[in-house]
């Protein structure tokens, strides 16, 4: 797909200018702070391979290449309109140094088995696995929008498909972090049942007093260990827009969620 059959696209800073994304302006998935809290799942000294299932036009990968400087990001992404972005967004001169570490996939992380390893998804070729799937409810996102109803609207089984794809390609004791709404917390819980365990769930919250927009949960393949409920991340403050002090250090990249 070339850039003028593309819908019209924005370029924008992320982690204080020290990458950019080409996207959508107004058509298809426009990341924000779900892509930036995902990244801050890996602790800063993540050396190891991750894939970004979902990639869209690259946040959450490039976020995790910004702030782990050994780290090799692979973007895995379906939609041919949003791969074109993120080959754009890795074409950036000011993204040269992220790009010689990143690589990107045209693949459905929804294929399972030989399929999958076709598509260039190999059995255990990653060590960690970061996921932003589409997670509302068809209800929830009525649009006309084809692009952006694929990117956020969320089919039948997809936590279990994205999370056996997950299992398969991470290699033994490699880790998956995933950021979903609170009332996807029982399939995606089942998903990860007999696949990783461990689990660390971390609700986020708009403001102190309201209840929780997201869970971020990061687990490891073939734990034994027990679920984790982690205090929760604030966004604002009780008054104002302004993040506060920790919210705004991990949209950065100058922060671990998990304190690793």
């Amino acid at each position: 797909m070339t850039a003028t059959e593309l819908p019209a696209a924005t370029v924008d800073a992320f982690h204080r200018g020290r990458f950019w994304l080409t996207q959508p302006k107004d058509g298809g998935h426009r990341s924000g702070v779900d892509a930036l809290i995902l990244a801050a799942t890996l602790p800063p000294g993540f050396a190891g391979t991750l894939a970004d299932f979902g990639a869209g036009a690259g946040a959450a990968g490039l976020a995790v290449a910004s702030r782990c400087h050994a780290a090799r990001v692979t973007l895995v992404e379906d939609a041919p309109e949003m791969t074109a972005f993120a080959r754009q967004t890795l074409d950036d001169p000011r993204n040269a140094a992220l790009a010689a570490r990143t690589t990107l996939l045209e693949a459905d992380v929804t294929r399972s088995g030989r399929d999958r390893a076709v598509s260039g998804l190999l059995d255990n070729s990653f060590d960690h696995v970061i996921m932003n799937p589409p997670f509302n409810e068809a209800r929830d996102r009525a649009t006309p929008d084809g692009l952006k109803r694929a990117a956020h609207v969320m089919p039948d089984g997809l936590f279990e498909a994205w999370l056996r794809s997950a299992a398969a390609v991470v290699r033994p004791r490699g880790g998956v972090s995933i950021i979903a709404r609170p009332g996807s917390i029982e399939p995606i819980l089942a998903a990860l049942a007999g696949r990783f365990g461990g689990a660390e769930i971390v609700p986020v919250h708009p403001r102190p007093d309201a209840p929780a927009i997201r869970i971020v949960m990061r687990a490891r393949r073939a734990s034994r260990a027990g679920l984790v409920l982690c205090p929760p991340l604030v966004l604002h403050e009780a008054t104002g827009n302004a993040f506060t002090p920790r919210a705004d250090a991990l949209c950065n990249g100058e922060a671990a969620l998990f304190g690793d």
